[in-house]
């Protein structure tokens, strides 16, 4: 094991520094004795929400998750296995098991008319609630549209009228995205007209079934890229409604979220969205080439960043009462710029380096071209020919192909992630970076909110090693045979280029010599 896995492996958050333990942590304080509502607290952001607040404010009175029974599984089973995420490790290494006893469900789903939350559970949530974040969504682009109207902007709506009537709330907190107003160029931290009007089209989607609401989807969508950015811009307004009505509420859009930059695990994600995904798929040798503008900048954002900034949000508006900044963004670009290319070629070299995947079928290669007709004759020949080749042999030797399955489901990707790799937006985070210089040092050390100092290649590094282990069960110890694989695909690869490039000569002799 070298030196950068026995780094990454032992990794633990760096202590508070002896001169700022006398500054106090407002931020903390704020959550001090708080009850707090999370939808989609088994998401990717929420567990991380859970897991800031536990650890950096541990005097959170209670922590109420809004949570569906899910493949037979009760509420409480599904809190008792979040919990065994390595993402809570250091958490209950830090405050002990029972600082998790203030996690508490209520039987729940946004997808259901009111919540699905019964009589008892809605009297307590309005009764002892004071901050209220909503983060649970649907994020597949090819979700049915009536499943992500009906999860995305009705469930918005009725989670809006729960906190109207608690009595104690403090905040609602929306956690939209970036990219739900795909026509505005430059995206500024303000609302924004919808494409239409959100309760009308609620009644719309609840009256029609699936097939005739997807059958005129492209209608409804009009320029739109997807149901997701659809819904979420639909949901904006709904909060924006109820912001001019006087609800204390905050929209929170971040760009892509990406793995865990430093705190509490770098590298830790629960999914291959964004980047990340391309990354695995260019490492593991399937992904040969991509339709994109590999000059688009990339606008991604650690997870924690994310986290951190949510809660710096929350003490902004209730302790400096601060209610004008309520439309903010968490972006990246105008602190770091880094294109879609540069990301490609950061990831083959990262896994041929050093980090390479287990099991890949192919030299790690491949690149983005603004050529649509020379992207598919790439994925023709370099991925779905030797995908129904290697499944072939996969059968024959007894095994279950599935090569050619994971080829649909890249190229479905690609349809879905066209739009987001050929267009460039810009994005204001002006009221961000001023509530981040309302905080003290101490606060700018525990809840990190900018940038500074990351290590972009180191980054990514990280977030292929926690793919790796998190996500793929792929442990550092499988990484020397790895590294022995992956030199032998080197040496085929470029055997192959050299028998083509001879067998092309040879050709072309041929060619000449006949003419």
């Amino acid at each position: 094991m070298n030196t950068y896995e026995k780094e990454f492996l032992s990794y633990t958050p760096p202590e508070l520094p002896q001169d700022l333990t006398n500054i106090p942590n407002r931020v903390s304080s704020t959550f001090t004795d708080k009850t707090v509502l999370i939808t989609g607290g088994t998401g990717f952001v929420g567990k991380l929400i859970i897991e800031n607040l536990l650890r950096k404010s541990p005097r959170v009175k209670r922590i109420y998750l809004l949570l569906r029974s899910k493949k037979e599984k009760e509420p409480k089973q599904r809190i008792e296995e979040l919990f065994l995420s390595p993402l809570f490790d250091y958490l209950k290494k830090l405050h002990g098991n029972d600082v998790i006893e203030k996690v508490i469900p209520i039987h729940g789903d946004i997808g259901e008319l009111y919540l699905g939350i019964n009589e008892n559970d809605y009297k307590i949530l309005t009764n002892e609630v004071e901050i209220f974040y909503h983060v649970a969504a649907t994020v597949r682009f090819d979700e049915p549209l009536k499943k992500t109207i009906l999860l995305n902007t009705r469930g918005t709506k009725f989670t809006l009228e729960l906190a109207k009537g608690m009595t104690n709330l403090k905040l609602f907190m929306y956690i939209s995205t970036a990219y739900c107003h795909p026509n505005e160029k430059v995206l500024l931290e303000k609302a924004y007209s919808p494409p239409d009007d959100p309760h009308k089209m609620i009644k719309v989607i609840e009256t029609l079934d699936e097939g005739s609401v997807d059958y005129t989807s492209k209608r409804i969508l009009g320029d739109y890229p997807n149901g997701y950015a659809y819904s979420k811009c639909l949901a904006e307004h709904l909060i924006v409604e109820q912001i001019k009505a006087g609800l204390p509420c905050i929209i929170c859009r971040p760009s892509i979220v990406v793995p865990i930059w430093n705190d509490p695990l770098p590298g830790w994600t629960d999914n291959l969205n964004g980047p990340l995904g391309l990354l695995t798929a260019a490492g593991k040798g399937i992904l040969r080439s991509m339709y994109g503008n590999p000059n688009i900048w990339a606008d991604f954002i650690p997870a924690d960043i994310v986290v951190n900034g949510i809660q710096i949000f929350t003490w902004n508006y209730i302790e400096n009462n601060d209610t004008e900044r309520n439309i903010v963004n968490i972006t990246s670009t105008d602190e770091i710029k880094i294109t879609w290319g540069e990301i490609i070629d950061m990831g083959k070299h990262i896994a041929y380096s050093g980090l390479p995947m287990n099991n890949c079928v192919w030299y790690p290669g491949g690149s983005m071209t603004k050529c649509r007709v020379y992207h598919n004759i790439r994925v023709f020949f370099l991925q779905t020919i030797p995908a129904y080749f290697l499944d072939a042999i996969i059968y024959l030797s007894g095994n279950k192909p599935c090569l050619v399955k994971i080829q649909e489901r890249i190229n479905k990707g690609y349809e879905i992630f066209n739009f987001y790799v050929n267009n460039q937006w810009e994005f204001s985070s002006k009221m961000s970076r001023q509530i981040r210089e309302k905080l003290n040092a101490r606060e700018k050390f525990e809840y990190k909110f900018n940038l500074d100092g990351v290590d972009v290649r180191k980054y990514f590094k990280n977030s292929i090693m926690g793919a790796r282990i998190y996500l793929l069960k792929e442990m550092p110890d499988t990484l020397p045979r790895a590294r022995r694989h992956m030199k032998i695909m080197c040496f085929v690869h470029y055997t192959t280029q050299l028998l083509l490039f001879g067998l092309f000569l040879w050709f072309l002799m041929k060619l000449i010599k006949y003419n």
